[in-house]
Formats: structure tokens, C-alpha cells, sequence
């Protein structure tokens, strides 16, 4: 553990930490980048204002299939090969996606590239958090992951400010912070945890022993549905803000850019305080409870916002961002409740899948929109979201105190 060892191996699990940190930060890059240069881009590629929302749709649909796929594969092969070779293999692949997202012409090839860039994408969270969780002690991951998910999440406020600019431009950025990202990596090192299983015959990332056990297929599927209201709120809230804005009889449009640089402020400094509550309460699930309360009654807010002004969007996104900050909690609560063997596979998926559900969300969304209209679609979905996360919080074991040098068997 961290408090016991040498000074020169303390310094390589800060170093460890710090780069896991920064490819989390180009990941958020890539990941949110569509969302700001979204008007700007289609704009470019001849899309025209009546399709805008819904080809954007297609396009950051495409994304988190890509997302999908990726979290399964990148999640087994962190488990079968190591999680070293999935921060190479993944941060690669998504950097030449950003270069070449870079040069299209039309929706066919965007939609295309952001669904290989999102592939890429899935590998960098899961096995950055699993690394860290797998080196720390259990006293100090929380702080570990804290570390990871703050400084990884400005990567969209970067993202935001090079965005304002030219957008094929914002795209190259992200695929030159990719190629300096591998450089780095070079000093990182495997976790002992894994290692010492790779050396046993347990079985490895087996996708299919989180389904043939019903109390562990469950406790999976808990995981994961404790974050869908977080990339709701990110995905649709912010991301159609520009419509959402009209709805609200804004005096001046709202830009999703500005939208997203400040609500991953908020996500940024609302996950310090998450880490910090749950070190205080000894408790991540009191602190996933309080974030679900609150990330409800920033919605409504936001929702009951008429007439909205851009000064009163940017405070509105920054507390809905504060109110969602629980990435880091949420995410190392999935690495808390399975084994080492499976571990990176969970959580790779979970997050990648909670990213996908805006597929599903998105889908359920436009059919209410249909029928309730915008903003009283904004709050049913919100509702539905947060009683199903809460619901699935309090079936779950509390993991604080829990130690992660274990295997799942079959």
C-alpha cells in the first residue's frame, strides 16, 4: 500500500495516478467535442437548421454505440491481457479517430468515425479507475479516483475553449493530446492485484459470468443504473440546450459549448466534495443518495426556468454539474463490488454503458416530446431516472471498507 512503501515506488504510483488522470482528461475531450462543435460542424457539412437536433442525434448516437462495443471489448481485454495495454490500445485508437473526424465532408463519414472513436473512448475511464483502485489502499482510492475524474473532466472545459474556435481544429488538438498522452504512458506499470491472478488459471474476463449468476447479474445491472441520470442531464439537458432554450422562451439562444464548459466545472469541483463527503461518512452510497437528491431538484430548476437568460444557463448548468458530480463515486463503487478477474470488465462496461443508455433515454425522450412537448418531457424523464437510481442504490452493499484482493468464481 501506498503508506508503506519505498519513496521511489510512491512516486510511481503519483505518477500512475497522474497519467490515468490525463488520459481521462483527453477522453472527456474527444468524448464531449461533438457535443460543442455540433451546430458549427453540420453547419460546415450542409446540414440545415430543420435537421440539426435530429441529425445530432444520429451522430452522438453513433458515438455511444461505438462506446457500447467498446466497453466490452476493451473491459476483456483489460481482464484477459492487463490494463496497461488498454490505456495504449484505446488512446490511440480515438486519437486518430479525433484526426480524422478532422477531415469529413459529410454525415455518413462523421457518424462513422464517431462511432470508431467511441470504441477507443470506451477503454480509457474503466481501466484507468481499475488500475488506480487495484494499486491504492482502500483508505486512499477514493481520494485516487477523485484525482482521475477531476482532472479528467476538465478535459471538457478545454474542450469548450478550443471548440469556440475553428472546429476541425478542435478535433486535430484532441488527436495531437492523444499522441503526447502514448509518450507518457511509457513509464506506467501493471497493478500487483492483476498480476498475481494472470499467474493462476481463474478464469478472466468472462463477460458471461455477470449473467449466469442472477444476485451477480443484478448487482451489475444496479451499477450501471445508478448513473444514468448523470449523462441524461449532460447528454440531452445541455447538449439541447439550443432547443430546450426556445421551450423556455430564452431572450437570446444558449449555447451548448458555453452549456458544457460550465456544467464539467461543476461536475469537476461537485466530485472533490463527493470524495471528500464519502471519506467523512465512510460511505459512498450516503453520498450517491445526497448527489441523486440534488442532481433532481437542479433539473427542475433548469426546466422551470422561463425566460431564461445566457447569465442565469451558465450558473443553471454549473449546479446541475456540481448536482452530477458523483462520476468518480458512482464509478469506483462498480470497481468495489466485484473481483479482481472481472474487475476491469465491469468497470470498463458500466460507465460505457451508462454513456449508451443515452440511446435508449434519447429514444424514450423524442417519444415524449412528441406528446408533452419539451420541457414537460425534460422533467418525466428526470423523475423516471432518479427513481430508478435511487431504487438501485439501496440495493447495493455498502463497498467503503472493502477490500479488493478477491476473485469471482463461476
Amino acid at each position: 500500500m501506498i503508506d508503506a512503501v519505498p519513496a521511489k515506488a510512491t512516486r510511481n504510483v503519483i505518477f500512475l495516478v497522474l497519467v490515468a488522470s490525463l488520459g481521462y482528461f483527453v477522453d472527456i475531450y474527444d468524448l464531449v467535442i461533438f457535443s460543442i462543435v455540433r451546430v458549427k460542424s453540420l453547419h460546415d457539412i450542409g446540414v440545415s437548421d430543420a435537421d440539426m437536433r435530429l441529425t445530432g442525434v444520429h451522430v452522438i448516437n453513433m458515438q455511444m454505440w461505438g462506446l457500447l462495443l467498446g466497453g466490452i471489448l476493451w473491459g476483456i481485454i483489460g481482464d484477459k491481457l492487463g490494463r496497461i495495454k488498454v490505456l495504449f490500445g484505446s488512446i490511440l485508437l480515438y486519437s486518430l479517430g479525433n484526426f480524422a473526424n478532422g477531415m469529413v465532408h459529410d454525415v455518413t463519414w462523421y457518424s462513422i468515425i464517431r462511432f470508431i472513436a467511441g470504441i477507443g473512448l470506451a477503454g480509457e475511464l474503466g481501466a484507468g479507475i481499475t488500475l488506480v483502485s487495484e494499486t491504492l489502499s482502500k483508505e486512499k482510492r477514493g481520494y485516487g479516483t477523485m484525482l482521475v475524474a477531476v482532472i479528467g473532466l476538465l478535459g471538457a472545459v478545454a474542450a469548450a475553449i478550443v471548440g469556440k474556435y475553428d472546429w476541425r481544429t478542435a478535433y486535430y488538438v484532441g488527436g495531437g493530446l492523444g499522441i503526447i498522452l502514448l509518450l507518457l504512458r511509457m513509464g506506467t506499470f501493471e497493478s500487483g492485484m492483476y498480476k498475481s491472478v494472470a499467474e493462476t488459471n481463474v478464469s478472466k474476463g468472462n463477460i458471461f459470468m455477470l449473467f449466469t449468476d442472477r444476485k451477480r447479474f443484478l448487482k451489475y445491472l444496479y451499477c450501471i443504473l445508478i448513473g444514468a441520470p448523470l449523462w441524461y442531464v449532460v447528454g440531452i439537458l445541455v447538449t439541447q440546450s439550443p432547443e430546450l432554450g426556445k421551450a423556455l422562451g430564452a431572450k437570446e439562444p444558449l449555447s451548448a459549448g458555453t452549456g458544457i464548459l460550465y456544467t464539467y466545472v461543476g461536475i469537476s469541483i461537485g466530485g472533490i466534495f463527493a470524495a471528500i463527503l464519502a471519506q467523512i461518512t465512510k460511505s459512498r452510497k450516503t453520498t450517491m443518495f445526497i448527489y441523486l437528491v440534488l442532481s433532481l431538484i437542479s433539473v427542475v430548476a433548469y426546466l422551470s426556468a422561463k425566460g431564461i437568460t445566457n447569465h442565469q444557463f451558465v450558473w443553471l448548468c454549473f449546479f446541475m454539474g456540481f448536482a452530477v458530480g458523483y462520476w468518480a463515486t458512482f464509478v469506483t463503487i462498480a470497481a468495489e463490488q466485484f473481483g479482481t478477474n472481472i474487475r476491469s470488465t465491469v468497470t470498463t462496461t458500466v460507465p460505457n454503458f451508462v454513456r449508451g443508455s443515452l440511446i435508449p433515454i434519447n429514444a424514450v425522450f423524442n417519444l415524449f416530446v412528441m406528446r408533452y412537448g419539451m420541457i414537460n418531457s425534460g422533467y418525466i424523464m428526470m423523475f423516471i431516472l432518479t427513481a430508478i437510481a435511487l431504487f438501485s442504490l439501496s440495493q447495493l452493499k455498502e463497498s467503503f471498507h472493502k477490500e479488493l484482493d478477491y476473485v469471482e468464481v463461476s
